[in-house]
Parts: C-alpha cells; structure tokens; sequence
C-alpha cells in the first residue's frame, strides 16, 4: 500500500473539525497520543474516526488529542481507566507492570523480523496479549508498529559481539535493558533522550539505539556513523478503549469500534513503512555505513539469562515458546 502526500493531507484535514462540528456527534470519543499530529499513529487513528464517523452517519467522532496533551503515556492510561480519556494509544513498555503478557513482544530478540512479529501480532497470541487488557479496566483494539530497534555508535562498525565488548552504549531507562545490554558484552548507561546528541559527540557515551526514524530525527546519525540492523527490540504499540466508555456503546457500536480499530492498522503500518524509507535513505545518503550480514545467533542465545530473569511465569514461559515456533 503507498501512501502519498495527498493521503497524509486528506488524514490531516478530516481531523480538523470546530467545536460546532463534534458537537453533531451523539458520540466524541477522546484519544490521547504523546506523538505530533503527523506521526504514523496519530494518523492512523484520524483514519480510524473517519471510519467510524462514515459507519454512523456521523453519529460517532474520534477527537485526537496529539503531542502529549492530555499527559505523558504513563499519566494517560490511568485516566483511560477512570474513562476520562477513551481511546489511548501507547507504548508497551509502560503496560509492563499493569498487563504481565505485554512483558513477553518487549523481550529483547523475541522477534525475527519486523514480518515475524505481524505474524505473531496478527494471530491469536497477539489476540491472547490484547484480551489480557481487561484485567485492568481496559479493552485492547490492536496493535501498531514502534519501529525496530538497532545499535550506532561513532567507533567501528558492529559485526559480532566481540565488536561491542567494553563500548558504553545509552538505553532507555529500563532494568531489562540495561541487562540486555550488558549480556551483549557492553555498559548500558540510561539517561534523557535529548542527551544522546552531545554525550556521543564528547564521548560520554560510544552509541545508542533505535530505529530509522529516530536515528534520522535526532540527528544521531550525524555523530555516531556505524549503524548495525541487529532488530534487538522489535516492539510493538498498542491501541486501547476505556472499559468504562466500551459499556456505554451498543453492542454494535462496539463491533464497529473493533472492526475501524483493525482496519486502521494497514494505513499506520503503510505510513510507518514510508517513514523508514525516507529516513534510510537519508541517512544511507549521508555516509553512514550500514551493516546488515549479521548472524543474530551468538546474540540471540547471550539473551538466557534475561530471559531467565523477566520471564519466571509458566504462562508467559509458554507464551515465548509460541512465539519462537510461530513461522
């Protein structure tokens, strides 16, 4: 599926209802997202309240409220909760803690490949993960796509493990992924993302990591010039409805809800897909060297220990065997 400069602008501008407009709605249903308004998520739930809005003959509107304006994720789900805010699309990390089976698609390397983990996402695990939602007062509607992440770094490039032991690489402020860091052979150091830039540039850091787009946006790639496609954290996102705004639809306002939720998964996966390439290319055109032909195994297998670690469940454990065997 492509999507063009006149899609982007068609998803824009049908968000763009006044205050006399959503009050038409018999229903406005308020979304959160900590992304910008152009962003692949934020866009694919505009598509998703189209839908919606077609279905019922305007009786029911999705009102996005973008760029964290209702609060950071970790704030915004528990509003979603309380039903202050209906629609949320968030990150899975911060589900770690509330929703256990969101642990196991954050595990570092549970995924091949972007396509392996659609497959798995796409099918009854992905299914099992969002039922789990319920449990706390949540209904989950889908997934969507949060990029693979990789490692850069300003020294050498990356081809094995032995290329990254001793080097001091910046992570996410997260105790399993400092571990994963650390059972690769290198030190994690946690700190602000918008510290990156400059503690590559002086040295205070030799790399971090991330995806395509991040590595373009923030201009990583100007400093630390090896970037290595090893997809250490494919990890999803997740669309969610409050469980309080779910039990005020109709049962068949509710099947219309799921059916715009799935179908909106396309449109955020097809828009994500031209991001990548706009910043692959970019960032290929700039000189960084890229290094793709990387046996994954010796990393895959130095994950044990984490593994053996965050996954102590018997239900989570069986979850990961799934997934491994999913083709």
């Amino acid at each position: 599926m492509k999507f063009t400069k006149t899609l982007v602008g068609a998803l824009l501008t049908s968000a763009a209802l006044t205050g006399a407009a959503w009050a038409e709605c018999e229903v406005t249903l308020k979304s959160s997202d900590t992304h910008p308004d152009t962003y692949p998520t934020v866009l694919a739930v505009k598509s998703m309240g189209d839908a919606l809005k077609a279905e019922t003959d305007g009786r029911i509107c999705v009102e996005i409220f973008a760029s964290a304006q209702l609060g950071e994720e970790k704030d915004t789900i528990e509003q979603t909760q309380f039903g202050v805010i209906d629609l949320n699309r968030v990150s899975l990390g911060p589900f770690n803690n509330i929703v256990t089976e969101t642990q196991v698609p954050s595990l570092p390397y549970i995924f091949r490949s972007v396509e392996h983990m659609h497959h798995v996402m796409d099918g009854p695990i992905g299914q099992e993960i969002l039922d789990a939602f319920a449990g706390a007062d949540l209904v989950g509607l889908a997934f969507y796509d949060g990029g693979s992440r990789s490692f850069y770094n300003s020294e050498h490039p990356i081809n094995s493990m032995a290329d990254m032991a001793g080097m001091k690489f910046r992570v996410m402020q997260s105790d399993m992924f400092v571990d994963m860091v650390s059972a690769l052979g290198a030190n994690a150091t946690p700190m602000p993302y918008g510290e990156v830039y400059s503690s590559i540039q002086t040295g205070v850091i030799d790399g971090a990591e991330n995806n395509w787009p991040s590595y373009d946006t923030s201009g990583h790639f100007e400093v630390a010039k090896y970037y290595t496609l090893d997809q250490h954290l494919i990890v999803p996102e997740v669309l969610v409805m409050s469980k309080i705004s779910w039990d005020k639809l109709t049962p068949e306002d509710q099947a219309l809800v799921k059916q715009a939720a799935k179908d909106s998964v396309p449109v955020m996966r097809g828009l994500w897909e031209a991001q990548e390439k706009l910043s692959e290319d970019k960032i290929r055109a700039a000189g960084v060297e890229i290094v793709t032909d990387i046996d994954k195994t010796p990393f895959i297998e130095a994950m044990a220990p984490v593994y053996e670690k965050y996954v102590t469940d018997d239900k989570l454990k069986s979850m990961v065997e799934r997934i491994q065997a999913t083709e």
